[in-house]
C-alpha cells in the first residue's frame, strides 16, 4: 500500500512554508521528485506491517451515570495477568489513567480528538502493574489531553471529588486522584507534567507521588513534552505509593527520558526507619502566594513542625528561584507542548525510544476536524505555542531550557544542607466546579491557578510527594515533600513517618451521592 502522494497544489504550499519561489515547473518537478523518494515510506510501511501488533480482545463496560456519580471512571475492566511473575500486588485493584495505554481497552485522553482510539500496546507501567498480580480496574478520566490542573475539562464532562461532589477533584489525573479517595480502587496511575499527580491527590485528601525524571518509563502514555513527562503512583497511604513505586520504576529501554543505568529499588524497605535527625528546609517561597488561602499555609506549616517530633530538624530556607521556576516550565510547556503534542501529533520526532504509530494516525486525522471541542486551555497553549515557535522561532524554548540548569541547581543547593525541602502542594483547597456559562478568563484561571509549587518540579526532575497535612472547612490541605534526584525513598520515608505520627490519613465520610448536590 502506497503512502499519499501530494499534488502540484501540496507542493506550492510546501514551498511557500519553507520560503521557497516555485513556478509552476518548479512544482511540477518537485512533484515528481518527491513522489520517487516517497517510495521508501512505502517501503517502511510495508516492514512495519510484518512487527505491527495487535491488540488482544479485551472486554470493557461504559457505567451509567448512576454508577459512575463521581464522573470518574471513563471504562472499567477486570483485567489480571495469568501468571504473574510475582505477587507484590496481588488483590490490588488499580485505575490506570486514560493517557496511558491498556491495549485492547478504548483511550480517549480526555478529548473528543482520540475518542475512539483502541491501543495495541500496554503500556510498560500496565505491564509491570499486571506482572506483580494487580487488577486492572478501569480507565479513570482525565483532562482534554491532560492539560489542566482541575478537573472540568474532560470531553466526558467533569470528575467530582469524593469530600464534596460540588468541587473540583483537581487534574490532570482527577479521575485517579476521586477513584482512590472514594475507596474505588485501591491504587491508580497518574501523570504529572505540571502537578498532575500531585494536584488531585492534594485536593482529593491521598498520597501522590512524582517520581524522579525517568525513574519511571514514560512508554505508552500520551505525552505532553518529552521533558517534563512523569508517570506515578496515587494511593491512600504512603505505603502503597513505595510498594507501587517499587514495582513501575526502572529502565524499560523504550523510553529516551530515561538514564540507562536507572534501576528499580526496593523503596519500602526504610519506610519506618523514622526521620531523626532528618534536616527539613521550609521553603519560603512556596508560600503567600497571591491566591493562597492562609489556612493553607498555616495548616501546612503546623504539619511540618510535627516533625521536630520525631528528631527531625526543621528550618526555613529561602529559594528564590522558586518563583522563577514556574515561569520557565510555563514556556517549556507551552512552546514545547504545542510543537510535539499537537503539531507532532503527541509523540513528536527526533527522539530515540517506541512510538506508536496507530495512536499517531488517529490523532493526526481527527486533531484538525475536532479542533473546536478542545478545552480552552489547550486552545491558549496551541496559539501562544504556535507563536513561540513560529513567529518568535522558538528562541524563548530555547533560553527556557539552558535556564532549566540554573533552576535545578538552585534546589540541589539547598538539598546540600537540607535532606528534604516542604511547601504546600497547591495554594488553596478544591473550589466549586464552574458552570457552563463560565467566561474564557475565569475558565483558565480555574484550570490552572493552583499550579505555582508544583510544576517547577517538573522541569527540574526532583521526585516530589504529596500528602495530607490536614483540613480547612473540611477540604484536605496537601504537603509536599521534595528531595534530591533518586533519593524518592528518603522523601517516601518522611510522608510514611508524617503519616504515623497523626495515625493515619482522614477519608471522605459517607459515600458520594449527587441526588444531595
Amino acid at each position: 500500500m502506497s503512502v499519499s502522494r501530494p499534488d502540484t497544489d501540496a507542493i506550492g504550499a510546501a514551498a511557500e512554508h519553507f520560503g521557497l519561489e516555485f513556478d509552476s515547473a518548479d512544482r511540477e518537478e518537485f512533484a515528481s521528485l518527491v513522489d520517487g523518494a516517497l517510495g521508501s515510506y512505502d517501503i517502511v510501511d510495508e516492514l512495519y506491517e510484518t512487527i505491527a501488533p495487535t491488540a488482544p480482545d479485551r472486554e470493557h463496560r461504559v457505567l451509567s451515570p448512576t454508577d459512575n456519580t463521581l464522573g470518574a471512571w471513563y471504562v472499567t475492566t477486570s483485567i489480571t495477568e495469568t501468571t504473574p511473575v510475582d505477587d507484590r500486588l496481588t488483590a490490588k485493584t488499580v485505575a490506570i489513567k486514560d493517557n496511558v495505554a491498556v491495549a485492547g481497552v478504548p483511550m480517549m485522553n480526555g478529548s473528543r480528538t482520540l475518542e475512539g482510539f483502541i491501543p495495541s500496546r500496554d503500556a510498560t507501567v500496565v505491564t509491570r502493574l499486571l506482572e506483580s498480580g494487580a487488577e486492572i480496574a478501569g480507565k479513570s478520566v482525565c483532562e482534554d489531553l491532560c492539560f489542566s490542573g482541575s478537573s472540568f475539562t474532560p470531553a466526558s464532562g467533569p470528575v467530582r471529588n469524593p469530600w464534596d461532589p460540588t468541587r473540583e477533584a483537581g487534574g490532570s489525573s482527577g479521575g485517579s486522584g476521586a477513584l482512590v479517595a472514594n475507596g474505588d480502587v485501591d491504587i491508580a496511575i497518574g501523570g504529572d507534567q505540571g502537578g498532575s499527580i500531585r494536584i488531585p491527590a492534594a485536593f482529593c485528601g491521598v498520597v501522590g507521588h512524582k517520581p524522579t525524571f525517568g525513574l519511571v518509563p514514560y512508554t505508552g502514555a500520551f505525552p505532553i513534552e518529552r521533558t517534563i513527562d512523569h508517570l506515578g503512583p496515587i494511593t491512600r497511604t504512603v505505603a502503597d505509593a513505595a510498594l507501587m513505586l517499587s514495582v513501575i520504576a526502572g529502565y524499560d529501554g523504550n523510553d529516551p527520558r530515561q538514564p540507562r543505568n536507572v534501576t528499580a529499588g526496593d523503596y519500602t524497605a526504610g519506610l519506618d526507619s523514622g526521620v531523626e535527625g532528618l534536616r527539613v528546609g521550609v521553603v519560603t517561597e512556596g508560600f503567600g502566594h497571591d491566591n493562597s488561602q492562609p489556612a493553607v499555609d498555616d495548616t501546612v506549616r503546623a504539619a511540618v513542625r510535627r516533625f521536630t517530633g520525631l528528631g527531625a530538624i526543621v528550618d526555613e530556607v529561602s529559594i528564590p528561584w522558586h518563583r522563577h521556576a514556574f515561569h520557565v516550565w510555563n514556556v517549556i510547556a507551552t512552546d514545547g507542548g504545542a510543537y510535539q503534542m499537537l503539531d507532532g501529533n503527541g509523540y513528536g520526532l527526533n527522539a530515540d525510544g517506541l512510538y506508536d504509530p496507530e495512536q499517531m494516525a488517529y490523532f493526526a486525522s481527527r486533531r484538525l476536524e475536532y479542533a473546536d471541542a478542545l478545552s480552552e486551555t489547550v486552545k491558549l497553549v496551541a496559539l501562544c505555542g504556535y507563536h513561540g515557535v513560529n513567529t518568535l522561532g522558538a528562541v524563548s524554548y530555547a533560553k527556557a531550557r539552558n535556564l532549566v540548569s540554573v533552576a535545578r541547581a538552585a534546589y540541589d543547593a539547598a538539598l546540600e544542607t537540607y535532606d528534604v525541602l516542604v511547601m504546600p502542594t497547591l495554594p488553596y483547597t478544591a473550589n466549586d466546579l464552574p458552570g457552563p456559562d463560565i467566561d474564557r478568563a475565569t475558565y483558565l484561571t480555574k484550570a490552572l491557578g493552583m499550579v505555582a509549587n508544583a510544576a517547577p518540579l517538573d522541569v527540574t526532575g526532583h521526585p516530589a510527594l504529596t500528602v495530607p497535612a490536614g483540613l480547612v472547612d473540611g477540604l484536605p490541605v496537601g504537603m509536599m515533600i521534595i528531595g534530591r534526584h533518586f533519593e524518592d525513598a528518603t522523601v517516601l520515608r518522611a510522608g510514611h513517618s508524617f503519616e504515623k505520627l497523626i495515625g493515619g490519613f482522614p477519608t471522605p465520610s459517607g459515600t458520594t451521592n449527587l441526588a444531595s448536590i
